[in-house]
Formats: structure tokens, C-alpha cells, sequence
């Protein structure tokens, strides 16, 4: 897949195209109907599948005390859209000269005249353009006098809810993590490496490892049955864990992390820039300061003997369907 950053490195003669235009934060199922609908057409009409996203999110920029936390760094939003099977990604840098372009200006100069879009694909609730200007069915009536066609796909619903990138952060913040596997269509999981000035290095020996600060929305302080993959390639290593985020109030000065303690732990090599996957399984309980180590350590056994219950079946499970 192709990634051009701005305008200036779509090269001449690029298309034609057919393309979707959004934030896609998350990259969720209702992101991957549109995708699907752009790849099949696409490949149906010997062009390019292109996926149109900005960065920072529009919203940093106009409305900077509302703006959401972001489910995918720019990085992993790339990962996911070339999972997702387009052939190149667009990433339009969102500052004060396109917050300010009309829609008829961003349609003609960027999408039909450098992309060579032929059709465009978008939900229901698309709008762009300076202030929102324009919905799907102005973009419709606008394609019609320069040559583009316009494909509006509903929303998807799951278990009767729509699927959205702001539902699942609401599920985020109340620490659901399960309900937010089936509007993503995988768990939720954040990649980082192992937190600096923590002595890490050469061999990881004891089973506990701290995420370094991460650029990207976490699920609510609380204890989460997880998995964490060491590394990359043929040398990652999967590992059943429990972790904690937030602030860790019961020993010293509250300072907050992402704590992982794995499960069956077999020592690992692990540098300052090794790969992390932590991935978002189930909700154990809340944080608690507790009155004492002792208490600490006796919820954390707790904690390790329910996780371990947790992926028990979770393993049966699998084996039956």
C-alpha cells in the first residue's frame, strides 16, 4: 500500500479512483463495509482503491476542547487501511487552508483532479467542506456536473446498536471492553514498547512489564484480562496476563501506568525499542487503593486465578466452534 502525506506526493497521472474520505478512528466494522464496497468497485473498474483521512483530527484544530481521544494513532489507522485492502492512503495535513476550502474546491482539486476519483464512497452521515457544508446528497448533485458518482452506505448495526467510532469510546470509558470486539470486528488493542528508565533491557526476568506512554485512547482505570505479544515476526511471543491501568494508588506516590503481569511468563528479550501488543480481553474490577501491600498482593492472586478462569474458557470455547 501506498502512503502519500499531502497533496505534493500524489504523483502525476494517479488513477483513476474510487475512494472513501473520512477520519476512520478505529478502522471499526461500519469503516470496513465502505472499504469493502471501495476495493469491490475498484477492482471492478481496474482502479485505484484510495482511502482519504486527515491529521491531526479536524476537530484538534476547530473545536481543540472537544476533540476525541483517538482509538488508532495515525500509524496504526495506516496498518489497519492496508489490512483493510486499499492500494494507497491519502493523509491530508488538517490545518487552517483545508478547514477553509469549500467542498466543490476539496472534491475538484484534490479528490477528482489529483486522485482521479470516479466514485465516491461515504456513510450517510458524511459531511465536508468549510463549516460542514455539504452532505452526501449535495456531493451527489455536485458529482453529477463534474463527472464522479456518489454510493451512500447506512450505518451498521450490531446487536442493535450503531456502530461508531464515539459508541466505542463510550464503551472505553465504562471499561466494556468485550462490547467493543464486535464493533471493531477485533479487540481492542494498543502498540507501544516497554516504558523507559525502568532498567529494561537484555532479558526480561521477573513477568511484570510497564507500557511507555501511548498516543491513543485507553480503556477506564481498572484490572483487564489481557494478551500481550513480545516482539515481531517470527520471534513474537504471545502471553496470557492481567493489567492494570491507572494509578496505582496503594504503593508510594500515585503515578499512573499501564501494568502488565503475564501469565505463564518464560523469559523474553526485551530492548527500550522492542514491540508491544496489548490486547483488551474482559474487565476484572475496578482500581482500589487497598489498606495495605498484604491486601494488595492477596486481590492480585485473586486477580490472576480469575484471568486464568477467563482464558480457560475462552480455550474451551474455540475448541468448540
Amino acid at each position: 500500500m501506498r502512503v502519500f502525506r499531502g497533496m505534493g506526493e500524489i504523483p502525476a497521472g494517479f488513477g483513476p479512483s474510487v475512494a472513501s474520505v473520512g477520519n476512520f478512528d478505529g478502522v471499526h466494522r461500519g469503516h470496513r463495509r465502505i472499504l469493502d464496497a471501495v476495493k469491490s468497485a475498484a477492482r471492478t473498474a481496474g482502479a485505484q482503491a484510495v482511502a482519504v483521512t486527515f491529521e491531526p483530527h479536524p476537530l484538534r484544530l476547530l473545536k481543540p476542547e472537544s476533540a476525541p481521544e483517538r482509538l488508532t494513532p495515525i500509524e496504526e489507522k495506516l496498518r489497519l487501511l492496508g489490512e483493510a485492502g486499499m492500494d494507497a492512503v491519502v493523509v491530508f495535513p488538517f490545518d487552517e487552508t483545508l478547514s477553509r476550502m469549500s467542498a466543490r474546491e476539496f472534491v475538484e482539486r484534490l479528490l477528482v483532479e489529483r486522485l482521479g476519483v470516479r466514485e465516491l464512497h461515504e456513510g450517510t452521515n458524511f459531511r465536508c467542506g468549510y463549516r460542514a457544508e455539504a452532505g452526501v446528497e449535495e456531493l451527489a448533485v455536485l458529482g453529477r456536473r463534474i463527472g464522479f458518482g456518489v454510493v451512500a452506505h447506512a450505518p451498521v448495526v450490531v446487536h442493535g446498536q450503531i456502530v461508531s467510532s464515539s459508541a466505542i469510546r463510550e464503551r472505553l470509558r465504562a471499561g466494556a471492553v468485550n462490547a467493543t470486539r464486535w464493533m471493531l470486528g477485533r479487540w481492542f488493542a494498543v502498540r507501544s514498547q516497554p516504558v523507559r528508565g525502568r532498567g529494561i533491557g537484555g532479558r526480561l526476568l521477573a513477568p511484570t512489564v510497564n507500557l511507555a506512554e501511548y498516543d491513543g485512547m485507553l480503556p477506564a482505570a481498572g484490572v483487564y484480562a489481557t494478551r500481550l505479544a513480545v516482539g515481531d515476526g517470527a520471534e513474537r511471543r504471545w502471553f496470557e496476563a492481567v493489567t492494570n491501568v491507572g494509578w496505582r494508588p496503594t504503593v508510594g506516590e500515585p503515578s499512573f501506568a499501564v501494568e502488565t503481569h503475564m501469565l505463564d511468563f518464560e523469559p523474553v528479550e526485551l530492548t527500550e525499542e522492542t514491540p508491544l501488543e496489548l490486547e483488551f480481553r474482559s474487565w476484572l474490577r475496578a482500581e482500589i487503593r487497598w489498606p495495605d501491600v498484604a491486601s494488595l498482593k492477596a486481590q492480585i492472586e485473586r486477580d490472576v486465578r480469575r484471568a486464568r478462569r477467563y482464558f480457560a474458557l475462552a480455550r474451551r470455547l474455540a475448541r468448540e466452534v
